[in-house]
């Protein structure tokens, strides 16, 4: 999909909402410093979208600090996604720290409004920075159930170059951060991966940020990381899924768990069916080692206790719409 990417003000932005409408422009991303950190203008100009653009996807950047309750129930009554930058603040130089209440309070707001959201999170531009507090970031950032992570830094080779090489962040480690970050960037976002994500953690027994560490080793010895020019949202999400049980099997395999891969495969392939129902109105007819109405159960999240109390029953599954929504049916 093309996206063209303009420069407004925002009293600009907001006289053009009109036009918008009329040319039937479908998908809005506002990544504006003032909007972001004026609670007052945030709100206000949410409601002109609301008011002018109803069915638009609106994707808008909010400081932790100025979310509260009103935005999320403002951004729950609209087609809206929240990205929210994961700030490191400065700690006289030697080292730097970010607020975990105030982050993990937020994201429990968003997710208790039932909202769309993500986390920004950049690497080596704070001083005091380093491989571990990223990491720790990172980690932090997945365990809130965010819809996707934004990794500004590889995106494009100038956001790349403004990390910065330190006593505490060293060259090496700014490259093995962004290999991490593209990990993630694939697997997990490109990979609509967050209904499942931390199931399979669990399971494996591992951090976040080790399982990425690992994941980047297998995407450059598949010659799909971003220094071969893999750009994961211009793939097909069936490719993802494909790349994503590959380097499950060999995970499952490597921690000598192999008879968790039957739940874990399941898991992955039903998941992914719904989401490109969602996405891009694509039906599939899945088969499945285990009945659909216990892999969508609460059970499954816990992948070792579903695979030793629930019984196999192999399933042909078919995903699609109906008049209420997306549903399923066993053949």
């Amino acid at each position: 999909m093309k996206r063209n990417e303009y420069e407004f003000s925002g009293e600009e932005l907001e006289a053009k909402l009109p036009e918008f409408a009329s040319l039937g422009i479908t998908e809005l991303t506002v990544y504006d410093a003032l909007f972001a950190s004026d609670r007052g203008k945030l709100i206000h100009f949410m409601k002109a979208v609301q008011k002018v653009c109803p069915d638009i996807l609106l994707t808008i950047r909010v400081e932790a600090a100025v979310l509260d309750r009103d935005v999320c129930s403002l951004a729950s009554q609209m087609n809206c996604t929240i990205d929210m930058p994961l700030h490191a603040v400065p700690m006289d130089g030697k080292s730097c720290m970010f607020d975990k209440k105030m982050y993990a309070g937020r994201a429990k707001m968003m997710n208790d409004a039932g909202l769309v959201f993500g986390f920004i999170i950049d690497f080596a531009l704070t001083p005091g920075d380093s491989l571990k507090l990223f990491r720790d970031r990172l980690d932090f950032a997945l365990a809130q159930y965010p819809n996707h992570i934004d990794f500004p830094q590889t995106e494009s080779p100038d956001e790349s170059q403004s990390a910065r090489a330190s006593a505490y962040f060293a060259a090496q480690d700014i490259r093995y951060a962004r290999d991490i970050a593209f990990a993630c960037r694939t697997f997990y976002s490109a990979g609509r991966a967050v209904p499942w994500f931390l199931s399979v953690l669990r399971s494996l027994k591992i951090q976040s940020s080790s399982f990425f560490s690992d994941f980047a080793e297998w995407q450059r010895g598949s010659s799909c990381d971003y220094r071969s020019g893999y750009v994961p949202e211009s793939v097909n999400h069936n490719e993802i899924e494909k790349m994503q049980l590959l380097f499950l099997s060999a995970k499952y395999e490597e921690k000598e768990k192999s008879e968790l891969l039957p739940v874990v495969q399941d898991i992955v392939h039903l998941n992914g069916a719904f989401s490109r129902l969602a996405g891009e109105g694509e039906e599939a007819v899945i088969s499945t080692s285990y009945n659909p109405d216990d892999i969508f159960s609460p059970e499954s999240l816990d992948i070792v206790s579903f695979f030793e109390d629930v019984c196999m029953q192999e399933c042909k599954v078919k995903v699609f719409s109906s008049s209420d929504g997306p549903d399923y049916k066993i053949l």
